[in-house]
């Protein structure tokens, strides 16, 4: 019991050491604090730390994340397990219930403070570039389904996640790997792959991408509005300012959020109990979502400091977590080649099908490269781009579509997850 309860310790605390890291390293917030989590997540689960089962027992899982208590008991007594077993089994009881905490409480954390009317009202300069991202990811991402679904373990699945990380970013990708019941090492593997390509892309835009994509799309025109740069970076980089996050005249009306975010999970959770069990998790993140973006309309709620800095601390800890689970080997797996098509499919081919669609439709380059940006990195990353392309103006046009894409993600992936898996 004792080392169970230090084992949450180390999973509540050690977020806060990412996030200082991150803060006193540069290159380490480079790499950022989700990055890291996922690093020392791993490193927690293959370096022997956390005791091993036997064989049997993981044969046993069948791909769940831990055995009921009654099954276990089974298990004892016709001697398939052995007592080691059972404490293993403990851990992964503690990691499933934490990873399953953690993001419905994440996400209501990171819709309160979003300026839901402001965003829409922005929306407008991004708008027909945005749309057509929208399409090319889904276009795409189903297409690659039909291709890759007889080499990928649970197609819909990937499906499902890869519309929220392309939509949203990896926020959205942890909480539909909870809506649509992910296996540990299938998200894990998945968002990995997705980081490396995205690493690459991402130098790739910040040094030729300007230039190389001016070359076909038409020059970015200015509206005559007037855009407060120094504002829109300070608002695009105060998504991962975790400073002063527990601080002693903040911490109050942040546990009451937390209180809040937790009421909106309870009743969405209520609610979603009286569908079909099998509905119950997408029911319940769809929910939660929903209700989250209305209790950022409620001003004293949206004035709560730090609500979404919260959000992503919890998203830290599902993170580190989950990675914890996870069997590294499987990620070098030649069985898992097959996934790594799929993303790479999905990553360059929406970018490329977004391209082709902009020069029909005449979407300039500077749009469609902030809003790519925007939906595949999230907001903290517009400002860099932006820079690239020594254009200011666009800043809050990406912000709004990264703003928009963590709001529309979970519904899409949802929908197209279990669309898919019915073929």
């Amino acid at each position: 019991m004792i080392k169970l309860v230090i084992l949450i310790i180390v999973y509540f605390t050690f977020p806060l050491v990412i996030i200082f890291m991150c803060k006193r390293w540069t290159v380490l917030k480079k790499l950022g604090s989700i990055v890291l989590a996922y690093a020392f997540g791993l490193i927690l689960g293959t370096s022997g730390i956390l005791p091993a089962g036997s064989q049997n027992y993981y044969l046993e899982l069948r791909g769940d994340p831990a055995l009921s208590g009654s099954r276990m008991e089974s298990l004892l007594a016709s001697g398939t397990i052995t007592e080691d077993d059972v404490f293993v089994n403990s851990i992964r009881q503690t990691q499933d219930l934490l990873t399953t905490i953690a993001i419905p409480l994440a996400f209501p954390l990171l819709l309160f403070s979003l300026n839901i009317r402001k965003w829409l009202k922005y929306a407008k300069t991004g708008f027909v570039s945005m749309i057509l991202a929208i399409i090319s990811i889904l276009t795409i991402i189903v297409s690659g389904f039909f291709i890759f679904r007889d080499l990928v373990p649970e197609s819909w699945k990937v499906a499902g996640m890869l519309v929220g990380v392309y939509t949203g970013g990896t926020p959205n990708m942890a909480s539909l790997s909870y809506a649509l019941d992910v296996d540990p090492s299938l998200f894990l593997i998945t968002n990995t792959y997705d980081i490396v390509i995205g690493a690459i892309t991402i130098f790739f835009f910040i040094t030729v991408g300007p230039r190389f994509f001016r070359a076909i799309l038409p020059p970015f025109k200015p509206t005559g509005e007037v855009v407060d740069s120094e504002k829109a970076v300070a608002e695009a980089q105060s998504f991962e300012d975790f400073s002063g996050l527990f601080k002693k005249g903040r911490l109050g009306p942040l546990l009451k959020a937390l209180g809040i975010s937790a009421l909106i999970s309870v009743v969405s959770a209520g609610i979603a109990m009286l569908l079909p069990k099998t509905a119950f998790q997408p029911a319940a993140i769809l929910l939660i979502t929903t209700l989250g973006i209305l209790a950022s309309l409620i001003p004293w709620i949206n004035r709560i400091e730090k609500t979404f800095q919260l959000g992503m601390y919890f998203i830290l800890v599902f993170s580190f977590a989950f990675a914890s689970m996870a069997d590294l080997k499987n990620i070098f797996s030649v069985g898992f080649i097959g996934l790594l098509g799929y993303v790479m499919y999905a990553y360059f081919g929406s970018l490329l099908l977004h391209l082709l669609l902009s020069k029909i439709f005449r979407v300039n380059a500077d749009d469609y490269l902030i809003t790519t940006t925007a939906f595949i990195y999230s907001p903290p990353f517009v400002p860099v781009i932006a820079a690239a392309l020594k254009n200011k103006d666009v800043i809050v046009t990406g912000i709004t579509v990264g703003v928009i894409g963590w709001i529309i993600g979970n519904y899409l992936g949802v929908a197209l997850g279990y669309l898919l898996k019915g073929f």
